[in-house]
């Protein structure tokens, strides 16, 4: 997340003073995303280094600091939303790797590993298909963020059930002679690095 970016957003509003941003960031954002006022300060000192906001220069950072967005900030942030994130590359994400570690630990029992995480995961949905139903019809930059988050962890759900058949279909020796190469060694891997133009 871009709290440079956040904070240029509501600094486009007009000019706010520092613990008003963090407040209104909490509130923009569901109150999901708590934001410790330090790093406010911080960031804002960094846009005002930058010439991306500026303050009304009286005394040092305090709550009694107002500061406002510049032409230049104004620029960024107008670029900033509408550039695509970078998503050509896989993210290192923990869960895939503890996957494919226990595919290699002696006496790991993979499948096992996945039904875990899965029930945790399913559990992390009904808590906030709860927080859905109770809380954030009335809120809408809730109800984005509640629904977001319902996207992205059933996708990683889907993702455990496809590896669980994947690894099961890979243990049994009828199904993983059709995935070797012609030398009979190990399965062929495309090279994804080179096919989405990542980084090495």
């Amino acid at each position: 997340m871009s709290i440079r970016h956040a904070l240029l957003a509501l600094l486009s509003e007009g000019p706010k003073y520092g613990l008003q941003l963090r407040e209104e960031f909490e509130a923009r954002t569901g109150e999901v995303w708590p934001l410790n006022v330090g790093q406010v300060y911080t960031t804002l000192q960094r846009l005002e280094r930058d010439e991306l906001v500026e303050s009304d220069g009286e005394g040092q950072d305090g709550p009694q600091k107002a500061f406002r967005i510049t032409a230049a900030g104004t620029r960024e942030l107008t670029g900033w939303l509408h550039t695509p994130s970078d998503m050509s590359s896989p993210p290192r994400d923990e869960l895939v790797m503890k996957v494919l570690v226990a595919l290699r630990v002696p006496g790991a029992n993979v499948r096992e590993v996945i039904q875990v995480h899965r029930r945790y995961l399913v559990e992390l949905m009904q808590q906030w298909t709860r927080i859905k139903e109770t809380e954030a019809e009335s809120d809408l930059n809730l109800a984005l963020v509640v629904d977001a988050e319902l996207f992205r962890l059933d996708a990683v759900v889907r993702w455990l059930d496809a590896a669980d058949g994947r690894i099961k279909r890979a243990a049994d020796p009828a199904d993983s002679q059709a995935t070797t190469t012609t030398t009979g060694t190990t399965p062929a891997v495309p090279s994804v690095r080179r096919r989405i133009g990542a980084r090495r």
